[in-house]
């Protein structure tokens, strides 16, 4: 089973949080319903700026124990490596999980020929 690495902050990028979790997507839903469970509301951790797929628990454990003891220093230049812009990467995230999850949409034969003209 796949395990995510992850990097989440706040708006304002005051404070980073590092994380690992099996199902990125549910991670994220948990912070929004949680906003103030780290921090006020005005720091609440909404921005994913940064995440590896990792492929076995053992792996996935003993990096996210590197990156939780990097400096600040050390995790900017670790996002900025692969988003230089702090992008928010939940956007990308939500697109591809409904792309894989949306059912094929066929227009019906009538359809395409009402679309078919002469």
């Amino acid at each position: 089973m796949k395990r995510f690495i992850y990097i989440i902050t706040d708006r304002n990028r005051n404070n980073l949080h590092v994380g690992l979790c099996s199902d990125i997507l549910k991670a994220l839903q948990f912070y929004r319903q949680m906003p103030t469970l780290f921090f006020d509301s005005g720091q609440q951790l909404n921005r994913l700026v940064y995440f590896e797929e990792i492929n076995t628990e053992e792996q996935a454990m003993a990096r996210f124990k590197m990156v939780s003891t990097f400096t600040r220093p050390q995790k900017e230049k670790m996002i900025r490596s692969v988003n230089p812009d702090w992008v928010d990467l939940t956007i990308g995230l939500n697109f591809e999980s409904n792309i894989r999850t949306r059912p094929m949409i066929r227009p019906s034969i009538n359809a395409a020929r009402k679309m078919v003209t002469f």
